[in-house]
């Protein structure tokens, strides 16, 4: 049996990927590209991949292919119906990220809300040292415990958010973009209602028709001044255009984002030019990539495959 591991770096080399080399002849790519893929999967009766497109121009060359197995939850680098037509199963890997995506909001929304950026630079630089006060708080922050956080997408890392914002001391209310889930112990709201009430807006949705730049310039004016918008999501759930102009004008307070509507961001992007960059936290699509969640994504790929090998159908897509 051949295996290929198209994108083993996206797992991080710190990661154990040894249990995945017992299945058979196994073909390890660091990285690869989409002119690649269709020699490296040549002859292949399982495909490990993550971004790379995989569709009748890579896998012609794999007429034997039976598996793919996602190092990721999302699966639209995948054509299905070329997959179904030709008998090969897939499968991905959910929920390995939950508790890191989480942190990584907490991380993200107490970062900018405390200005920590800020005060650390204020000590770094030797203005703290200058001056006679045992402390200085000229750059002004509230307690979380009171405000209203607000969540869009209400999935499991939705939930997750909701649990420790409320440890926080938040109210805590929520939209839904199906329109109709309900979640027990927290108030639905419509979109309006959560954008002018929210002091702080997390969003945690997929990317969809109704939610692509769900955030825009029209839904940024209907914020609170002092509002912090944290997006780990997916890119175009925002329009990156306009939060930057928003960001600028002080429409809103600050804003927290990890993902990107094109990555890597693009080098001469609005929001890597603005004149208060202090109202900004940008990090490279890492909220999921803690060591452990990592981990996790090689883990379940292994167990994937092994029930797929012993006839099972964990966490099949097709």
């Amino acid at each position: 049996m051949k295996i290929v591991i198209l994108e083993r770096g996206t797992v991080g080399a710190d990661t154990d990927i040894s249990a995945l080399l017992g299945f058979g002849s196994t073909d390890v790519y660091d990285n690869s590209l989409p002119e690649e893929v269709a020699g490296r999967v040549a002859g292949a009766d399982i495909v490990i991949a993550n971004k790379m497109p995989l569709n009748e121009k890579t896998l012609y060359t794999a007429p034997e292919l039976k598996l793919i197995a996602e190092f990721a939850t999302g699966y639209d680098n995948i054509d299905l119906d070329y997959c179904r037509a030709h008998g090969i199963a897939v499968c991905n890997v959910s929920g390995y990220s939950t508790d890191c995506v989480a942190q990584h909001t907490f991380a993200m929304a107490l970062s900018l809300l405390e200005h920590l950026p800020g005060y650390d630079d204020f000590v770094k630089s030797g203005k703290y040292s200058a001056q006679g006060r045992f402390t200085w708080y000229g750059l002004p922050f509230s307690e979380l415990s009171g405000m209203t956080w607000g969540i869009a997408g209400m999935g499991n890392i939705g939930r997750r958010v909701a649990e420790i914002a409320k440890a926080f001391g938040c109210r805590v209310v929520y939209w839904s973009s199906g329109g109709s889930h309900e979640v027990p112990g927290y108030q639905r709201l419509e979109l309006d209602e959560l954008l002018s009430e929210s002091d702080v807006l997390s969003l945690h949705c997929p990317l969809n028709d109704k939610t692509r730049h769900l955030i825009n310039g029209n839904a940024l004016s209907k914020m609170k001044s002092s509002a912090i918008l944290i997006n780990v999501a997916r890119g175009a759930v925002v329009d990156t255009a306009a939060l930057a102009k928003a960001l600028d004008a002080g429409v809103i307070a600050g804003a927290g984002i990890d993902v990107m509507e094109k990555e890597p961001v693009e080098a001469d992007h609005p929001l890597l030019r603005l004149e208060h960059p202090d109202r900004l936290i940008i990090t490279p699509h890492v909220a999921w990539a803690g060591r452990e969640a990592r981990q996790r994504v090689v883990d379940e790929a292994y167990a994937n495959i092994k029930a797929f090998l012993e006839g099972g159908e964990r966490s099949r897509i097709i």
